[in-house]
């Protein structure tokens, strides 16, 4: 059911991006609206990865440099029969965590240190499962097209005056300024309704993964309080890359509504419960190996390196 309700808000998305180049231009305005949208998804297939991971710093770590944490990921991934991603870390004292990339044989996921420093190895596993389930589930190339084709709409917007196309506009002055004022509102609306959805498909594939959901729902408990606290000055550059995050990384509230694009942890955690529950009834709950996931090097000294749980 996620899968056909993410289809149709993706097509919702298309349909009101070619309906605003036509209100603004008529023809040649959804014409320009067309390449415009292949040219902005051709480039985001191929460089969404790099980019996320630009803005935010991360450095990438192998089992040299960090032998615990890609040991986790990997075992994680043989678990899930799925390759292997490449392992990212960002300098941030803000717990939290994110996947990208066009497609499982092209993907990263990065892990702040205040993730890695704040969670048992348990937690860091369910929500590094998690992370790996979007990219089973493609969701990183989903919200990519989403976040682009959103990104789209709102520079047409900004260029309607542009694209009014005169007499060839057959909705008028009016139809134009609604599409000019409506129209990035009603995508970004979109674009939240399908982060949201594809969280909840990924919690539930990540409890899976990993063996057991209460260590994801203990994992986002201590996420979302603690994210409430400590900013991220990345995120707070590139806030549109706000959705790809585990939990939302920018200040503010974050409230269980269309004007969030992550649901409230407390349904999410209640929901993780739930599945615990129907796993254990079922006796389908195996824990990951026993390891000890440490931090991955970084500048300071040796002592300082080691993890909380080491």
């Amino acid at each position: 059911m996620n899968v056909f309700k993410t289809g149709l808000l993706l097509a919702a998305m298309t349909a009101l991006f070619l309906t605003a180049g036509y209100a603004m231009g008529g023809p040649a305005g959804a014409l320009i609206a067309l390449v415009v949208a292949i040219g902005m998804n051709g480039y985001a297939y191929w460089n969404s990865d790099t980019l996320a991971l630009r803005g935010h710093g991360a450095r990438r770590v192998t089992r040299a440099s960090a032998p615990e944490l890609v040991g986790m990921v990997e075992d994680l991934c043989r678990r899930a029969q799925m390759p292997v991603p490449a392992v990212y870390v960002i300098e941030s004292e803000q717990p939290n965590a994110f996947a990208t990339g066009r497609s499982p044989e092209k993907a990263a996921v990065a892990a702040t240190t205040g993730l890695i420093r704040s969670l048992s190895s348990d937690e860091l596993a369910g929500v590094m499962a998690h992370e790996l389930a979007h990219i089973r589930n493609r969701d990183t190339l989903i919200m990519t097209v989403a976040a682009t084709v959103a990104g789209a709409i709102s520079m047409l917007a900004q260029f309607g005056f542009l694209l009014r196309g005169g007499r060839n506009n057959p909705l008028g002055l009016v139809g134009m300024l609604l599409a000019i004022f409506l129209a990035p509102i009603a995508a970004a609306l979109i674009q939240m309704l399908i982060s949201r959805t594809r969280e909840y498909s990924a919690d539930r594939l990540g409890g899976e993964i990993c063996g057991n959901p209460l260590w994801l729902a203990s994992a986002l408990g201590k996420i979302s309080a603690m994210a409430g606290r400590v900013e991220m000055p990345s995120a707070e550059r590139n806030p549109a890359s706000a959705h790809l995050f585990i939990v939302n990384p920018l200040s503010g509230a974050r409230m269980d509504n269309l004007f969030s694009t992550h649901p409230d942890p407390r349904n999410r955690i209640a929901a993780l419960e739930a599945q615990a529950h129907e796993m254990g009834a079922s006796g389908a709950a195996r824990p990951v190996p026993e390891r000890r996931w440490g931090l991955p090097e970084t500048g300071r000294n040796r002592s300082e390196r080691r993890s909380p749980w080491q």
